[in-house]
């Protein structure tokens, strides 16, 4: 109970002293009006304070001074400040405001915001808080007036861990360069910020620096920046982003005396490496890397830190990863996206990386190395590209499948842009069929589609006796090329006989003793083709059946089963029935000698079976009293009147 009521009595007691204070406050109205706001959500009263300028008739006043009572209890109170609106000839007055606090005020951050101040009062009022209990001063939107001139500066006896200046304007054009950087070279605090001031310089520390941070984003540095500079071995992050730093090579060789240098920030510069290539010696401690939107090509990845885990690249004009670069094997973070890549990297290189991002390239279908060897990949950002939907794009999809989440983004991000059937079809809508893919098994099905066509037409080949066909074909083409060819007075372009007979050898007994006798007379009026008298000596035997049938009114075939053995038989019959459809004759006599059984026909004869199924055929009668009339009807069929000229020529073709 005793411990509940002091409390209650501490907590009673500093809520008066707060209203009296704040009351206080709200009753000053001199040269400053301040605002004090409160925030609940911190352990400690913190206030902050906006200077405004009154208007001028308050200046004159000649009881315009600050209470400094009232400002023992802000800083004593209070752990930040702030104040703003600080004209030129305010600053005797901040001046004399900030000589109050001391090493044992609360006060650790203190911002001016829009002052206006000489060059020596802002080195004064910097001397002060940097023997205050002040650990973090930031100053915005600063116009330094009058002329810039070397002044002494005590950094001894600081509380000060980190100083930024942002918006710094001076109106003088000629100073010595020196005189305004070496004040905030010799900084001993861990932290120095100027950005946004367009400095053109910072000069090395004379002596070891503990700057471990340093930012000077926004300005316009050159190359010439810390070169040969060896005392800035305690620092860890180096901030130069949108300056005007060109070569690579040399920021490299800057950085290679830091000794502890972790992180370098040098995106949005004019950065650019020669293709033939430059020396790059980087500190071997720097882990993380920010080279975007400069101009570096492909030849970047020959200038990398050998260390580094986190590399930004984006923005640049890189086109594709080389194959034949260091090995980055700490690399854990890579970040090329918004660059002209047309396909993923592998990772042959990089055999640690767990983040990539390639989003906003040109990538159409991701290489299937890429899969294989980026085994370790947690997150990949890849969509915003122009993809091309087909059969190369299954394993990316795929690999979507399989890991769970790793593509970010998906599938929002991840649309087809060729074919211009399936524009804007999102990866997962997008299907193709194993074997429309699959090089392997199309390739297997392939071969045995050919091995069963291969097999199925040598079957029918042997089966329908095609090669034999074929044979003919060429003879029958090569015996029409050679009469083309021949002298006209050895041409003979009519009919020379009434009948060619084709039968098979063990028949010549019927076709001599019976065939021949009926149709030929003694006049000589019939003339009958006979292979044994009218081919000519010396040539081949299948030009001289083509010329007996060309030269003859009619082809009899003497058919028996003896016929169907004859393999000459069979030619003969080729030859004539390609004349009867190329003449479009009817040319073709049948006089079945003994009947044929269907099963004694060879397959490759069905032109033969044919002939028989359609055409009608003389079958030679066994009774005597019907020879009369067979002999007729055949004389019948092959009465012709023949031209003189054949009935003169009855031996040679």
């Amino acid at each position: 109970m005793v411990e509940n009521r002091r409390s209650f009595t501490n907590s009673f007691f500093c809520s008066c002293v707060f209203i009296i204070t704040l009351w206080n406050y709200i009753k000053l109205s001199d040269e400053y009006e301040f605002i004090a706001k409160y925030s609940s959500t911190v352990p400690e009263d913190h206030f902050y304070y906006e200077t405004k300028n009154l208007p001028p008739s308050h200046e004159k006043r000649p009881d315009n001074r600050i209470n400094h009572s009232s400002w023992d209890v802000v800083h004593n109170t209070s752990d930040s400040l702030e104040l703003s609106n600080i004209s030129e000839n305010s600053i005797n007055d901040l001046i004399q405001l900030l000589s109050t606090f001391n090493k044992t005020s609360k006060i650790k951050k203190l911002t001016l915001t829009n002052i206006k101040t000489p060059w020596k009062s802002f080195i004064k009022f910097l001397q002060i808080v940097w023997q205050t209990s002040i650990e973090y001063f930031n100053i915005n939107n600063i116009k330094l007036l009058s002329h810039i001139e070397k002044q002494i500066f005590n950094y001894s006896d600081t509380s000060m861990k980190a100083l930024t200046i942002k918006n710094v304007s001076i109106e003088i054009f000629y100073f010595s360069q020196n005189d305004l950087y070496s004040i905030f070279s010799e900084m001993n605090t861990e932290a120095l910020t100027i950005s946004d001031s367009k400095i053109i310089h910072m000069l090395c520390p004379s002596k070891p620096s503990i700057f471990q941070v340093l930012n000077f984003s926004n300005n316009d540095l050159t190359d010439m920046v810390f070169e040969d500079c060896e005392n800035l071995f305690l620092l860890e992050t180096l901030i130069l982003q949108k300056n005007q730093l060109k070569k690579l090579s040399k920021v490299s060789s800057m950085t290679s005396k830091m000794k502890s240098l972790k992180y370098l920030d040098i995106s949005r510069n004019l950065l650019y490496i020669n293709e033939n290539g430059n020396h790059c010696n980087w500190i071997q401690t720097l882990a993380k890397l920010n080279l975007s939107s400069n101009k570096l090509t492909d030849s970047v990845f020959g200038c990398l830190p050998i260390n580094v885990q986190i590399l930004d690249l984006q923005n640049n004009l890189i086109r594709t990863v080389p194959k034949d670069v260091a090995e980055l094997k700490a690399l854990k973070e890579l970040n090329i996206a918004f660059n002209g890549l047309t396909e993923l990297p592998g990772c042959n290189h990089f055999r640690g990386l767990e983040f990539l991002n390639i989003e906003e390239n040109s990538i159409l279908t991701p290489s299937s190395d890429f899969f294989h060897s980026c085994q370790n990949i947690r997150e990949l950002r890849g969509g915003h590209n122009p993809f091309q939907c087909s059969c190369e794009l299954r394993d990316f999809i795929n690999f979507e499948k399989k890991s769970g989440g790793r593509l970010i983004g998906w599938p929002e991000s991840y649309v087809c842009e060729y074919p211009d059937g399936l524009k804007g079809t999102q990866l997962k809508d997008f299907h193709l069929s194993e074997l429309s893919c699959n090089t392997t098994l199309l390739l297997i099905i392939a071969i045995v589609v050919t091995v069963l066509v291969v097999a199925v037409t040598s079957f029918l080949c042997i089966y329908f006796d095609i090669m034999w066909y074929l044979k003919m074909m060429w003879q029958w083409a090569q015996t029409k090329r050679r009469v083309r060819y021949t002298h006209p007075e050895d041409l003979q372009n009519i009919l020379q006989f009434h009948a060619f007979i084709s039968y098979s050898e063990r028949d010549s007994l019927w076709v001599k003793s019976h065939l021949i006798p009926n149709l030929e007379k003694e006049d000589g009026s019939v003339q009958i083709c006979l292979h044994e008298r009218n081919f000519v000596p010396g040539k081949s035997i299948v030009e001289n059946i083509i010329n007996c049938i060309e030269k003859s009114h009619k082809s009899i075939f003497v058919l028996s089963p003896n016929f169907v053995q004859s393999e000459w038989c069979h030619y003969e019959l080729y030859f004539a029935h390609h004349k009867l459809f190329s003449e479009s004759s009817n040319s073709l006599i049948l006089i079945l000698l003994e009947p044929i059984p269907q099963y004694l026909i060879p397959a490759r004869y069905h032109k033969l079976k044919a002939l028989m199924a359609k055409r009608t055929y003389l079958e030679w009668p066994k009774e005597k009293s019907k020879h009369g009339l067979f002999w007729s009807n055949l004389k019948a069929a092959i009465n012709i009147n023949l031209p003189v000229s054949a009935k003169d020529n009855t031996i040679n073709i």
